[in-house]
């Protein structure tokens, strides 16, 4: 049995369902994965709490009040200056010494802590492989950076602090053995700074994540997870094609509903937008849900919603997230808004499971069509194709990983 050590921004039970699936579904390729995190008091992915072995370590400290913002603030500051680094390197260092790793893959969506992989990588001449869910490039602003920061901030460093996460994030790449990602942009943009690199999409749970069918008292239209922004996400098409429909007398609050299972940061725009486009009765706040109910909260939709906006030079690129391949395996009618004329468009039409709409006509005749089916049947379908949706399980996608971890460790053996 290989060993494989994962380095890694996020792991479940906190977020990070990408390396938290590939654990769960190595047993049996000859990998036998031991995590190093950084602990985050977050349960959202409970159901992939005890995958493997898990050393988390605390960084930032849990409680309110001043004094703990001014330490979270003060080692901010120290994780710019390299503390943060420096505390993992360590701890990685100690873990390789003990365990007798063959390989070491880290994920992450900016830059930590591919350098602390580099750096003991190279000390115990192993070699490794960066796993890059997200990328700084793909965002339109500072949607990158999970802490708010303040108007006049953001206006004057977003441009460096781009630059900086970009230029670590290259800089460490270049010693990796190999590198996996998300999306063709995220290909084209990382193959500069890579000697070889893997496409490897998100993807679905087949245990959880399985087709069947509910009917239901309300056309209900569901979206899950955060909004960002608008210029990453944007629902005004949707609302549009909601205002044409009641026009025509065919929707109303009393037939149809749309739930938001989201964050307050995020509902909170939704609701002033909603209010601006004279839809709100129609929308509902659910609040975040764990990840294990998410498959329930699918099955039981009329149309599963996806927000996303058009490509651009300085607009979203290569997003292509999770619940789009886990809304494909539940084989509900999608309906993705504003189309990003790109990946998820493609996605859709391959499955054959919804529609990426450019404008409200396209999304009110999507509609329109799965309302009028549900008036009649009181539930909605699509006819799949499967055989493209399961290729994106996570169970093929580890058995995919495997292969490359097999290939990168035979080759390291051979320069040996």
């Amino acid at each position: 049995m290989k060993k494989l050590l994962i380095i890694c921004d996020l792991f479940p039970p906190a977020f990070g369902p990408r390396m938290g699936y590939l654990c769960k579904y190595l047993k049996g390729t000859g990998w036998e994965p031991f995590v190093l995190t950084e602990k985050i008091n977050d349960s959202t992915f409970r159901l992939l709490k005890d995958v493997c072995p898990v050393r988390a370590l605390p960084y930032y400290p849990a409680g309110g009040g001043l004094a703990g913002r001014l330490v979270r603030m003060a080692l901010l500051l120290l994780s710019v200056a390299g503390f943060k680094d420096f505390i993992f390197r360590r701890e990685a260092d100690r873990l390789c010494a003990r365990a007798g790793f063959d390989l070491i893959l880290c994920s992450t969506y900016r830059s930590f802590p591919l350098g602390v992989a580099a750096a003991a990588a190279r000390k115990f001449g192993l070699p490794w492989i960066a796993d890059l869910r997200d990328i700084v490039e793909q965002y339109t602003g500072l949607e990158f950076i999970a802490t708010k920061l303040p108007q006049f901030v953001a206006d004057k460093f977003t441009p460096q602090l781009r630059d900086r996460f970009i230029a670590a994030r290259n800089r460490a790449l270049q010693s990796a053995s190999c590198v996996t990602t998300v999306s063709a942009f995220h290909v084209s943009t990382l193959r500069p700074y890579s000697p070889g690199i893997c496409l490897i999409y998100n993807g679905y749970d087949p245990e959880l994540f399985k087709p069947r069918t509910s009917t239901s008292d309300k056309f209900v239209i569901t979206y899950t997870g955060r909004l960002l922004s608008r210029a990453m996400r944007d629902p005004s098409l949707l609302f549009a094609a909601i205002r044409m429909l009641a026009a025509e007398n065919l929707l109303s609050p009393d037939t149809c509903r749309v739930d938001w299972y989201t964050d307050p940061d995020s509902w909170a725009d939704i609701d002033a937008a909603a209010q601006d486009a004279g839809v709100r009765p129609y929308m509902e706040n659910k609040g975040y849900v764990p990840a294990e109910q998410i498959p329930d909260v699918l099955a039981a939709s009329s149309v599963v919603l996806l927000l996303a906006n058009k490509e651009s030079a300085t607009g979203p690129r290569g997003v292509v997230t999770t619940k789009v391949f886990e809304a494909m395996a539940m084989e509900r009618p999608i309906l993705c808004v504003r189309s990003d004329e790109s990946t998820i468009a493609a996605l859709l039409a391959d499955s054959r499971c919804g529609t990426a709409a450019s404008g409200p006509v396209e999304a009110c005749n999507f509609l329109r069509l799965h309302y009028r089916h549900w008036l009649r049947h009181g539930y909605t379908c699509v006819e799949p194709y499967r055989p493209f949706i399961e290729s994106f399980s996570r169970q093929k996608q580890a058995h995919e990983f495997a292969r490359i971890f097999d290939e990168v460790v035979g080759r390291d053996d051979s320069l040996s």
